[in-house]
Order: C-alpha cells, then structure tokens, then sequence
C-alpha cells in the first residue's frame, strides 16, 4: 500500500486558518523584520557592504539541496576568474551558487519593470539551471512530465510526496500567481502561504526549492515590507532541514497549514534577529574601517580600497591593482599597508605570473558567524 502523500488538490489558499493561534507569532515576526529593514536603510550601498550574506544565502539554499561548497571555496573559485564549465563536482556546486546569486541578481533587474510575476520565475529559473546539474531538465519551463520526491531512484510508489499533475500545473501557477497579488490580512502569512504552495506544485523538474527560498526576499521587497531584496533565510532552514520538510510535507497530508504557518514566522523573527545582527556587525566594521583605512594609508583612496574589499573579500592581488578606482602605484602601496597590518591575509602566494589571493577575514567571520579564516 502507498505510504505517498499526494498535492491537496483544491486547498489553496486555505479558508480555515487560526488566526488566534497566529496573532501572537505575527506581530513579533514583523516587528523583527521591521528592525532588520530600520538597518538596511541604514547602510550606505547595501548591495556592497552585505555582499558576503547574500552570498552565504546562496551556499546555504544551495546545501539544504545537496552541495557541499563553502562560501570560501566560492568566492576563491570566483577570485580566480574561471569561465571554463565544471568539470568537478566541487565546481560544479560552486557554479550552482553563483547562479543562485545570479538569478537573484537578474529578478531584481526585472523587478525595475515588473511585478513579481511568472515571467521573473520562469527566467530566474533558467539562470539557476544555466550549465549545473538539471540543465537537462527543461530549464526555465515548467515540467509537462510527472516527478516526485523520494529516496534517489525511487518509483513514483515510494515517493515521500507527489506534487500536483502536470497538466494542471499552468492553472495552478495562475493561481498562486493571483494570489501573490491579492490582498491580505498579513503579508508575512500569505509569503508563507505562497512559499508552501510554490514547493508543494513543484513546478519544475529541479531547482524548486532553491528558486521557492529566493521568491521570498523578493516578494518581501515587492511588497516593500523591506527596502532592498536582501533577506536571508536559509540559515535557520539549513540547519533544521527535516523540521522544515516535514512542515511542509504536513501541508498536503494533514492540511496543516497553521502548523505550517507558526513554523515560518518563527523562522522569519529568527532569521530576521540573526540578519540584523548580521548587518550591525557589518555597518560597524565599515564605520571603524573608513577611519582606520585613512588613518594607515593617508591616501584620498582609502574608501575605493575599503568598497573593493567589501565586495570582494577574497580577491586575487592583480584584480584590486587592475581596479581602474586607484592608479596602480597607489594601489600597490595601499594593498602593502593593509598585507602588512594583517588587515589582509594571504591564502595563496604570488609566484611567477600568478597573482597571491588574498581575503578580508574580519568581514567574512561575520558572515560566517564563527572564525572560518
């Protein structure tokens, strides 16, 4: 007998929510969030100072779907300006990170055009596929094809859930789509309702999750419950994987969508307390560095140099001289200074015509919460 649970076939969106049971976690998760976008307002060039969190928001929705790279391992690889396609496993996880960032990137672009809509997901998800694992599964269309989830190989007898028939997948999409736009008594309940909903149909024949955990900052920033499309949730996810799928998974076999709902607003207070923290921690490393950087180099370049460490915490020597903001004998002198003062290290020597790598440990132990360099 078939242990599956099957998609909740006309469900959603549920009518039958426990707004009394919920009143009590939404006020606290907003307020939380709220605090966190008072901070992004606060940092002059967010994209800049919190490029690190958005790109530790790529490796960490990328390992709860199977990879093992490190944000170190990333940015090292992105330092040394590889273009040739994967040819490692480890390589190819790095590719599927950086395209994570890349979509994001592209569905912020589109979003200066329009809404949030299937148009940004079908494109985001082609990105997300673009030369990784799933290439060749239809990237940036929508599967006509049945899949389930379930242990690698399974039959389709034995799978732990089986998303919606693919014939009614337009009309889904349609739907939750409506839905998205619609009104709401709270956003954060229909964001949630709306990344369920959006697992749950598993549109695609992969990258569904990636893309349903990048569809939140998004909307969250379309509905301008935050002021840049930078939100990281995937920490807290990562870490308590089988709570989050099992939430999930009771959706559709319990309909237990306020179960579900209480999951995520705890997770959005979380993470939206550790994202602050997060982007104080950064801010003030920015603040104290600004003068510090004057005070060691005397050079009117100090900021340029600061910007470019912020963007680039690991970097290859020759790139930061080739930055085209200082004159190279400046930047030279400057990049000594800071080599000198341990403010940069070395993770790799120059020799010969190759360039030494080098890393900003300071900021990227913030992102990483712990001394990873």
């Amino acid at each position: 007998m078939s242990r599956s649970v099957n998609y909740h076939e006309g469900q959603f969106p549920p009518t039958n929510l426990d707004w009394e049971r919920l009143v009590p976690l939404i006020g606290p998760a907003n307020a939380a969030v709220a605090r966190y976008d008072g901070i992004l307002a606060a940092i002059p060039n967010a994209h800049v100072l919190l490029s690190p969190l958005t790109t530790q928001e790529a490796v960490l929705s990328s390992r709860i779907e199977g990879t093992q790279a490190t944000m170190g391992e990333v940015l090292e690889f992105e330092a040394r300006g590889d273009t040739d396609e994967p040819s490692t496993a480890k390589e190819a996880d790095i590719w599927e990170i950086l395209n994570y960032r890349k979509a994001m990137r592209v569905a912020t672009e589109m979003m200066k055009e329009l809404p949030l809509c299937q148009r940004i997901v079908l494109e985001s998800h082609r990105i997300l596929l673009n030369s990784v694992r799933g290439h060749g599964k239809s990237p940036g269309q929508y599967r006509k094809t049945p899949n389930w989830i379930g242990p690698h190989g399974c039959p389709i007898e034995e799978a732990r859930f089986v998303p919606i028939n693919a014939g009614k997948l337009p009309e889904a999409m349609s739907r939750w789509e409506k839905f998205m736009h619609g009104k709401a008594p709270d956003r954060l309940i229909q964001l949630s309702l709306l990344h369920a909903e959006f697992e749950a149909l598993h549109p695609f024949l992969d990258g569904n999750g990636r893309l349903g955990r990048m569809l939140i900052p998004l909307f969250l920033y379309q509905a301008k419950i935050i002021q840049q499309p930078m939100f990281y949730i995937s920490a807290y996810l990562e870490t308590h994987r089988d709570e989050y799928y099992e939430r999930l998974l009771s959706v559709s076999r319990d309909n237990d969508w306020n179960g579900w709902c209480a999951f995520f607003l705890k997770v959005v207070q979380i993470q939206a307390e550790a994202n602050l923290a997060k982007a104080q921690a950064i801010l003030s490393l920015y603040n104290r560095m600004k003068i510090h950087f004057a005070e060691l180099t005397h050079s009117q370049y100090a900021i340029h140099a600061l910007d470019w460490a912020f963007e680039r915490p690991i970097f290859k020597s020759s790139d930061f001289l080739r930055s085209g903001n200082i004159p190279k004998p400046t930047a030279q002198r400057i990049l000594n200074i800071l080599k000198n003062e341990g403010i940069f290290r070395e993770l790799q020597s120059g020799s010969g015509r190759r360039a030494a790598t080098l890393a900003y440990p300071d900021l990227l132990n913030i992102a990483e919460s712990h001394d990873a360099f």
